[in-house]
């Protein structure tokens, strides 16, 4: 029952699934007990998928933990990769990109997934207070000591991306061999710069929120009540807006919405079909990562890995939501420090 293709991650030789099982759904934040996570890890392995994709943030710990109990037997058959930076506790210290907790991040990771090695190893988004020549010099120490494989960024811009591998270079120490960032159809931001820094230094690119959170699925409709268990109504903060069907800056993006399912009809495919193929159409992605919450909608989701967009239908995507655009700027994952008031403004 295989569904998906595989290509190489950048110029590592690494092999990787088209579609990559996310387990941001893994734990309180979606699915609670081994129990509800293990049939959907057993479809995506059975589908093929090949590459797991968590965080030790995700329910603060436990998808890691779940994940870790659930490939007990079968961990030398999956690509595993998590991140680290983002917070994990209320201490000055317990979060970012410094040596300091980078080192310790890891190996709560390593504890928590129960191996004795990370396979990709990503920062989770970019630290301003902290040197990349820091990051990644403890990063080569944890590849050297045999705890990560490959070293991967997340959420970085383009000149981030060109710095750490000048970086890299400079200081002769491990360099980053992946970009994880968002992209749909509704937000194409990383197309402007960031797609183009990442193919010149050979980097793959492993893409999340594939379906906008869930728009591109159909579901919602603006001005309408959602249903009780959906993110809309069960998630909270940024999460929430972006997919909130009473917002009113999501009008643009449910107006392009209306467009595409009309578009999706024409060539006889499912609107979700329609995005998780656009995903896969651009030169520079390697991998779409799939956030399912059930079993039905990652077998969905997986029967839709063969279908290719012709470029009539590409450019009709073009004309409705035009390359490097993104329609809502809270889709882009994360907000630079750098655009705070006091940043930008002289004080006086």
């Amino acid at each position: 029952m295989l569904y998906v293709e595989y290509r190489v991650l950048g110029h590592t030789g690494l092999k990787v699934s088209s579609f990559v099982l996310g387990t941001g759904t893994f734990g309180f934040w979606g699915n609670n007990t081994e129990k509800d996570c293990a049939p959907i890890l057993d479809e995506a392995l059975a589908g093929g998928i090949n590459l797991i994709d968590t965080a030790d943030v995700y329910s603060s710990g436990q998808a890691e933990e779940i994940l870790g109990e659930l490939l007990k037997g079968r961990r030398q058959n999956v690509i595993l990769a998590t991140k680290g930076g983002m917070p994990m506790g209320g201490g000055q210290n317990q979060s970012g990109n410094s040596k300091y907790w980078i080192k310790r991040a890891v190996e709560d990771s390593l504890r928590r997934l129960q191996t004795d090695y990370i396979d990709l190893y990503q920062l989770h988004q970019p630290d301003l207070n902290t040197d990349i020549e820091e990051t990644l010099g403890v990063l080569t120490d944890l590849v050297s000591e045999g705890k990560i494989r490959y070293i991967g960024t997340s959420n970085f811009q383009a000149w981030q991306v060109t710095e750490a591998q000048w970086a890299s270079e400079r200081k002769n120490v491990a360099r980053f061999v992946s970009e994880q960032s968002p992209y749909s159809i509704l937000n194409r931001s990383i197309e402007f710069d960031l797609l183009a820094a990442t193919a010149k230094y050979g980097m793959g690119v492993l893409v999340w929120s594939p379906l906008s959170g869930g728009l591109l699925t159909g579901k919602y409709r603006f001005g309408e009540a959602v249903s009780t268990d959906s993110r809309a109504a069960t998630f909270a903060g940024s999460l929430q807006s972006i997919v909130d069907p009473n917002r009113e800056e999501n009008r643009s993006k449910f107006e392009a919405i209306a467009k595409l399912q009309t578009l999706a009809a024409e060539a006889g495919l499912t609107l979700p079909h329609l995005a998780m193929a656009f995903t896969q159409a651009h030169s520079s992605i390697t991998s779409a990562i799939v956030g399912a919450r059930t079993i039905g909608q990652l077998r969905e989701t997986l029967k839709g890995n063969d279908i290719r967009l012709s470029n009539d239908i590409l450019d009709a995507i073009d004309v409705i939501v035009p390359p490097g655009v993104t329609l809502d700027a809270m889709e882009k994952g994360w907000t630079p420090g750098w655009l705070q008031a006091d940043k930008q403004r002289i004080l006086r």
